[in-house]
């Protein structure tokens, strides 16, 4: 890992534990917590259909700008739970990719923006 490599994986982890820490501000529950950080992954279900479909149903679940825009919507509104539901969406997407998951490509599972996971990577 270079030392850019190391500093953007530093980011995308405080991004990630900045998510955990509006989720408890906004008085988010810590029994919840690791299973709503889990939930978001049942966006693999599309992969049932194949990898493109997978792709676009893992990436519309997996990004910020939806986090972001689910976090302002429960500001701006005034939903208190749509709040937090943002909060941990973006510790998961933040945790994901200080652990080098990114957005799916349509080839492969395996195949990302940040490069080739698994084994025979």
């Amino acid at each position: 890992m270079t030392g850019v490599e190391a500093v953007l994986r530093a980011e995308r982890l405080a991004i990630g534990v900045a998510g955990v820490v509006l989720y408890l501000v906004l008085g988010g529950s810590w029994l919840l917590l690791v299973p709503l950080l889990l939930a978001i992954d049942l966006s693999m279900i599309g992969y049932l259909a194949g990898p493109r479909v997978g792709a676009i149903t893992y990436n519309a679940a997996h990004n910020f700008v939806i986090a972001l825009l689910t976090v302002g919507a429960g500001w701006w509104f005034g939903i208190a739970w749509l709040q937090l539901l943002g909060a941990v969406w973006i510790a998961h997407v933040g945790a994901d990719r200080a652990l080098g998951y990114g957005l799916k490509l349509p080839t492969d599972f395996r195949d990302t923006h940040l490069g080739r996971i698994g084994r025979d990577s």
